[in-house]
């Protein structure tokens, strides 16, 4: 496993490996009910900026830089028809959510995969990896100042 992976996700995983797989399946389900509602305030937002096509499952990245420098990310998407997307993003947005964005950019390029051969899903990597991407180019986004050139 990589040793680069934020603690949160390294427990995560390391719980979901010693797991049967039915075992595996629920609490894959239980971290998909974790996944945060969508804020009202999100709604009225043009979703074209927001929408990840790459991933099959319709998914909307949003990103907020708080206050204080840290990054929060909501996802609207219909964790009772894509409970694994639900699940992926719930794991991955413990460890970034209310943390700087070099947090988010510390990902390693092969998290998902990592991630989904832990959880005993080697399937649809590339929507989900997409995902990852966004939100790094978010947390980017947000350490380079407006005024610069990316």
């Amino acid at each position: 496993m990589s040793t680069t992976l934020p603690p949160s996700i390294t427990r995560t995983l390391e719980r979901f490996q010693a797991m049967d797989r039915e075992t595996r399946m629920q609490a894959l389900l239980s971290h998909a009910k974790k996944l945060e509602p969508l804020p009202e305030r999100f709604a009225a937002l043009d979703r074209a900026a927001f929408t990840v096509p790459e991933c099959q499952t319709r998914v909307d990245l949003f990103p907020e830089v708080q206050p204080d420098g840290t990054m929060h990310y909501w996802a609207d998407v219909n964790a009772r028809q894509s409970p694994t997307v639900a699940a992926v993003l719930s794991i991955t947005f413990s460890a970034v959510n209310d943390q700087p964005p070099e947090v988010a950019l510390a990902l390693p390029s092969d998290f998902v995969r990592t991630l989904m051969q832990s959880i005993g899903l080697g399937a649809r990597e590339a929507g989900l990896s997409a995902m990852v991407r966004r939100i790094q180019r978010h947390a980017a986004d947000a350490v380079t100042p407006l005024d610069e050139p990316k």
